[in-house]
């Protein structure tokens, strides 16, 4: 695993259980790269479904990924304040290629004011039988929900306060435009 140095771009794979890729994320600049985290920014980047359609993200946006955590968690500067959208999915890998990972279907939202709603719950039972999640799967998740919202309640990690705007203005000095 190559770890990318920090102002360098890259892309962000994410994919379902079953192998397909699900979503590509096409210019991340890395923030901050070890063993353990990878920490990126993004503004207006391309992202493609797996059915091919192209989007582009609509704001700023600090992306935190951790090795051993079974979730992501993507910060997006708005003008009413930060919102947080997190994916329950695997820890992440990264080769020459993309940060990847396995997105899980689960995700949560959270407010600018610590709010936060537990999302796609049927998308994610309907995946668990059409791809057989394993039990140890679905036992791993729900303990990372409970990591998850323990960290937004303790305003931990990318929740603690200054995270985003710290790491948004790293950004703004390795952005090229």
């Amino acid at each position: 695993m190559t770890i990318p140095a920090a102002g360098t771009t890259i892309e962000i794979h994410s994919y379902k259980h079953n192998g397909q890729i699900h979503r590509i994320w096409k210019e991340t600049i890395v923030l901050k790269g070890t063993k353990m985290e990878i920490i990126g920014g993004n503004d207006h980047t391309a992202v493609t479904e797996s059915n091919g359609k192209t989007w582009i993200t609509r704001e700023p946006a600090i992306c935190y990924f951790h090795a051993r955590h079974w979730f992501n968690v993507i910060g997006m500067l708005r003008e009413d304040g930060i919102y947080y959208y997190c994916n329950l999915s695997s820890p992440f890998v990264i080769d020459d290629e993309a940060l990847k990972y396995i997105d899980y279907d689960l995700d949560i939202k959270v407010y600018p004011d610590m709010t936060y709603v537990l999302l796609d719950e049927d998308e994610y039972e309907e995946h668990k039988r059409s791809m057989g999640y394993p039990k140890i799967i679905d036992q791993i998740l729900k303990n990372n929900i409970s990591t998850l919202t323990y960290w937004i309640r303790q305003k931990k990690g990318p929740f603690a306060p200054d995270f985003v705007d710290t790491w948004y203005e790293r950004y703004l000095k390795y952005r090229k435009y």
